[in-house]
């Protein structure tokens, strides 16, 4: 099928394809005659693996070398890869708790401040009582 199809059917646009081609993501299709590129239809599952892995947040470097070995992941390697974007999504998650609570802390502070008629400025919001708070 021509990239046109291939993109129809995996509703990607066809530059994207056409990167993940170049980015060895995706094989170099065979080409016709007229030059233009034949995808098998071995082509649409690839893009949805990769659709499906991005969804789930992982990096198209991590998916690079999930395809590189040419096998297909053991149910240990699959599981341990999952347990690896597990724990990156937990630390992700506590830092951004402890900036939420930081920010939460901050617009106290601020709000605090206005109420008693101060005019905080970064400088004073850094040296003064925002340190304080850390």
């Amino acid at each position: 099928m021509k990239i046109g199809e291939l993109a129809d059917k995996t509703g990607m646009a066809a530059s994207a394809i056409r990167y993940y081609e170049q980015s060895g993501l995706l094989p170099k299709p065979e080409r016709g005659a007229n030059g233009y590129r034949d995808y098998a239809d071995a082509a649409i599952e690839r893009l949805r693996r990769i659709q499906m892995a991005q969804s789930l947040g992982f990096s198209l470097d991590a998916i690079r070398s999930v395809f590189a070995s040419n096998e297909e992941l053991s149910k240990d390697d699959l599981l341990s890869k999952l347990d690896g974007r597990l724990k990156e999504i937990e630390k992700l998650m506590d830092t951004l708790r402890e900036q939420h609570q930081h920010l939460g802390s901050l617009r106290s502070t601020l709000q605090e401040s206005w109420a008693e008629g101060e005019c905080l400025n970064t400088t004073s919001l850094v040296n003064g009582k925002l340190a304080e708070q850390y």
